[in-house]
């Protein structure tokens, strides 16, 4: 068990571990799982005055950086850099953060269409293990903040990540 399972099963979730071949980014880890991205949530980590931050959007969509800029009140919040992510997040690899933000010790935003979702997969701390869990577990006592992250159809952004 990873310190993100062990986290899990302290709380109460229940979940589904899967390993994988290695995926450093939330499509490739569907691929790497054969589902598709819909079902995977990605982690963005923003720098911003405060700190990081963890934006939590599905894999499938695009985060909208004025919108994430919005959410975390810092209109000069940017994209953490490997460097800052691999000084911040020590026990994780790159690319595979998982969205609990109250298990990492920063903010954590979730774009509501992740909640929409019965269950998602997520990146356990590793680039070869993924967790299954139901988002309303999963999100249950988390101290998020529910907001849109991602671009809709109607409202492209300059930025997108």
């Amino acid at each position: 068990m990873s310190f993100v399972t062990d986290y899990l099963a302290q709380r109460g979730v229940a979940f589904e571990v899967a390993g994988h071949s290695r995926a450093v980014t939330s499509i490739g880890e569907a691929r790497a799982l054969g589902i598709t991205a819909d079902e995977v949530v990605k982690t963005v980590v923003l720098t911003t005055g405060q700190g990081p931050a963890l934006v939590i959007v599905p894999a499938s969509r695009r985060l909208d950086m004025r919108l994430a800029r919005d959410a975390v009140g810092d209109p000069g919040a940017r994209l953490a850099t490997e460097g800052e992510l691999q000084q911040a997040f020590t026990e994780c690899e790159l690319g595979a953060l998982p969205p609990l933000g109250s298990l990492l010790g920063v903010a954590a935003y979730v774009d509501p269409e992740i909640l929409e979702h019965d269950t998602v997969v997520f990146a356990a701390g590793t680039q070869t293990e993924s967790v299954k869990a139901r988002s309303a577990d999963l999100f249950r006592g988390e101290q998020v903040t529910v907001t849109p992250l991602v671009q809709r159809p109607e409202r492209a952004s300059e930025e997108p990540v």
